[in-house]
């Protein structure tokens, strides 16, 4: 298996509402179909799918799927861009969770949760900093 991430599908109660919020954010949809909303991200893709039919293309029910312990990143090129995005999280309907501050680690970040409880980490790292396209490069790997 190639060491990969294609695309991060979003379970959502109101694909509508939850797409708007990513529309706020500034994100462009791509073309899509049956009921999926997408957003291009660099290399790969976020969809928005209808929490129930995700639960029926798995075969489980809609209960057993809930919200685990994970985040989605989202690395930012400076430090002040992570303030300027959690004030842009805020205005478009999402919960700031923990506003932007240092991490003892040497970098800043906030969380955010959207309309759907989905948690967002924004981070600035200054070990790692963006490519020329802004994809992340772990330590400068990429």
């Amino acid at each position: 298996m190639e060491q990969r991430i294609s695309l991060l599908t979003l379970g959502a109660r109101n694909v509508s509402a939850l797409a708007a919020f990513y529309d706020a954010l500034g994100w462009q949809r791509v073309d899509t179909q049956d009921g999926v909303v997408a957003y291009d991200l660099i290399g790969q893709t976020l969809g928005l799918y209808p929490l129930e039919k995700l639960a029926e293309d798995m075969g489980v029910d809609v209960d057993s799927l809930g919200h685990g312990g994970a985040t989605l990143g989202y690395n930012v090129r400076e430090k002040e861009d992570v303030s300027r995005i959690m004030s842009l999280v805020a205005t478009a309907g999402g919960k700031v969770l923990k506003p932007a501050a240092d991490v003892f680690w040497g970098g800043h970040h906030g969380y955010f949760a959207d309309p759907e409880g989905h948690i967002w980490e924004v981070a600035h790292n200054p070990f790692s900093p963006l490519g020329p396209k802004g994809e992340f490069c772990w330590n400068g790997f990429g």
